[in-house]
């Protein structure tokens, strides 16, 4: 433990207090903490899009959401889905396309270098088929060039393949609303074209001398067999004596979207459905003042981030932007604050801690959604991510409120005087704790893993659909879902248990042969070993046993030279990657937690690491980190979580901090 900061710890002190004040500052009066989600510019994009679809846009909003779209276009001309990530084709398209629509002339140097690398990449026709869509939407693409996704998937039974409770919820919400939009095929005028951006190898009418270039996928196995799939199934769709079939098809699907419409307007939560949704609907006949709608678009209004002169410094021009969330995550970022002020040395009865917890009861889950679809003997008992998600809890968001409330419980518990506030919510958290510890069990799948949605949804079939191009499509058990699944159980004293045994085999199955475990909700290997590692020791596994040895060695080889830890995005794409990337303040402190965890208190690794963050750390007690380090679809989706770079220092300073100081670490 020879570095500066352990000869002399109230530096690393003061600067976890520093911390701590800054996110205890953040807190709303109503108890919850919210970050932003940045993600990139096709969000804006299609808002404009779906505004102009919808005959709602408006010019001066649509100059706000230009002026971001237009300062997150890099020198090349291109637009990306991450920070210093590769220049992306259909974000590109997506992208330029808003700004012809904002009044951008083709000529100018910007939209010039634009159309040029689409055109270098092959052009529109070699876009994705979600971009296709939204071509097609207003003539600039082929209806009869987009894959088929007939309406009556909704008609298929739950064993039969492909029905769509096969799909991810994500996927499943977005593919319903989609099947009775490309069911409809409407054509919305735009007045202009999008020629520059071609190759000549396709026009709307059809295929140049009908050569179609090929899938950006690789078709292969199955794969073979849904693309002959697919074209019977546009066959079909232009058959005639199918129209009852079609009448019942759309009709179960539109009950079946508003039936999951939130009580904040969306649908998930989540921008694609949200979106999808509210064209399918208005093409099934909703006018803009049905109350579906109505709620629906102002709900989006709710998600626009208005800002001026980059008031967040998050790269936003001068002037006014606006900037539209994907998602919102209070409740995640809720527990994840009380987790890190507990570890910060914050009281577990401190006021900020009693309103969290407080707020969090109050957003308990006690509908049964589309998971019961799976596990339908299984009571309710669990949190969403987002303000309002009631058809969509989440074994993450659970696990993680669970060990949040934990600590109010826990020093309630401790607490003689029965009448203090933290005694007075015991009762409500240990009965809420009950419910979601078994629905947790509950939702476990049958290998032993936990998947963040639904339980054994690994029918991975549907992945090889033409339609679906782009992001998973199924929610497959994870390792970080898995260990909070057993960090949680383990919490709870219920580790005798058959689902925390069988979890923790699954995790010592799936270790990477290298040592590490693959992130799937967070960048990458590092946020997957820094899940697992203490969620193993928490099960009792030995800091000396070979799956936690190999970890800690591959987290030590990883680290940088800067003594921090970093990640890119494109290790998801190529193994070159793993482990290597800027240091940021979110996976630093996740390597670090690892080593803790493991009784690390020892190693250089360690302190250096907490040495980075005390000598990266702002004046005003956060961490700079423009780089995203989470995941919505690996290789193709990624967030920055706002709060991350502050929540996880909190968490991994201040257990350092506290172990160190401990008699054993003397």
């Amino acid at each position: 433990m020879a570095t500066s900061t352990v000869q002399a710890p109230g530096e690393a002190q003061v600067a976890l207090q520093r911390a701590c004040e800054r996110l205890l500052s953040l807190q709303d009066s109503a108890g919850w903490w919210q970050g932003e989600l940045q993600t990139n510019v096709t969000m804006d994009a299609e808002d404009m899009l779906l505004r102009e679809f919808l005959g709602v846009r408006l010019p001066d909003e649509t100059e706000r959401s230009a002026a971001w779209i237009r300062s997150q276009q890099r020198e090349d001309g291109t637009w990306a889905n991450f920070k210093d990530g590769p220049g992306e084709l259909s974000t590109t398209i997506e992208a330029y396309w808003a700004l012809r629509l904002a009044g951008d002339r083709v000529q100018a140097e910007h939209m010039r270098r634009a159309a040029a690398f689409v055109r270098a990449q092959g052009g529109i026709e070699r876009a994705r088929v979600f971009t296709h869509v939204w071509l097609a939407l207003f003539g600039l693409w082929s209806w009869e060039e987009v894959p088929a996704l007939p309406p009556e998937i909704v008609l298929l039974g739950r064993r039969v393949p492909l029905n769509v409770y096969d799909f991810a919820c994500w996927a499943r919400q977005t593919i319903v609303a989609l099947s009775v939009v490309k069911a409809h095929r409407p054509v919305r005028p735009l007045g202009f074209g999008l020629a520059e951006l071609t190759t000549g190898a396709h026009s709307p009418e059809g295929w140049v001398g009908g050569v179609r270039p090929p899938p950006r996928c690789a078709v292969g196995g199955h794969g073979r067999l849904l693309a002959g799939l697919d074209r019977v199934l546009r066959a079909y769709e232009r058959l005639p004596i199918v129209r009852p079939l079609r009448r019942l098809a759309l009709h179960r699907a539109e009950r079946w979207i508003v039936r999951r419409q939130e009580s904040d307007g969306s649908w998930g939560g989540i921008q694609p459905p949200w979106v999808y949704s509210l064209m399918a609907l208005h093409l099934t006949g909703y006018s803009l003042e049905h109350p579906v709608m109505r709620r629906g678009l102002e709900g989006l209004d709710r998600f626009m981030i208005e800002d001026e002169d980059d008031a967040r410094a998050v790269g936003a021009p001068p002037g006014k932007s606006r900037r539209l969330e994907a998602c919102q995550s209070p409740v995640w970022d809720t527990a994840l604050a009380m987790v890190a002020l507990a570890d910060g040395g914050v009281a577990a009865d401190d006021p900020a801690m009693l309103r969290a917890a407080g707020w969090l009861l109050g957003e308990e889950v006690t509908h049964s959604g589309d998971w019961a679809v799976v596990r339908p003997g299984l009571a309710p008992g669990g949190w969403a991510f987002e303000f309002a998600n009631i058809n969509y809890p989440d074994v993450d968001d659970t696990t993680e409120v669970v060990l949040a409330l934990s600590r109010v419980a826990n020093a309630a518990s401790a607490t003689a005087n029965g009448g203090s506030p933290a005694g007075g919510l015991r009762s409500e958290i240990e009965a809420a704790i009950g419910r979601a510890q078994r629905w947790v069990r509950g939702m476990q799948s049958s290998g032993g893993g936990w998947g963040a949605f639904d339980a054994d949804n690994t029918r991975s079939l549907v992945r090889e659909l033409p339609f679906l191009d782009f992001g998973e499509v199924i929610d497959e058990p994870s390792a970080d879902v898995t260990a909070h699944a057993v960090e949680m159980l383990a919490a709870l004293d219920l580790l005798a248990t058959p689902a925390a045994r069988r979890g923790v085999r699954w995790l010592i199955d799936t270790q990477e042969p290298d040592g590490s475990w693959f992130g799937r909700w967070g960048v990458n290997h590092v946020y997957g070993t820094g899940a697992a590692v203490p969620a193993l020791i928490a099960a009792g596994a030995a800091p000396a046993e070979e799956c936690i040895c190999r970890a800690l060695a591959w987290l030590e080889h990883h680290q940088n030279e800067d003594g921090g830890w970093g990640e890119d995005l494109r290790s998801y794409d190529d193994p070159a990657w793993i482990g290597r990337g800027e240091s940021t303040a979110s996976q630093t402190a996740w390597a670090l937690l690892a080593l803790h965890a493991a009784g690390r208190l020892d190693s250089p690794s360690l302190w250096r690491g907490v040495d980075w963050l005390v000598g990266t750390q702002r004046p005003d007690g956060s961490w700079d980190e423009p780089q995203y380090t989470g995941t919505g679809f690996p290789s193709d989706y990624y967030i920055n979580y706002h709060l991350y770079r502050l929540v996880f220092p909190i968490t991994a300073l201040g257990r350092c901090l506290r172990s160190a100081a401990a008699p054993a670490a003397r």
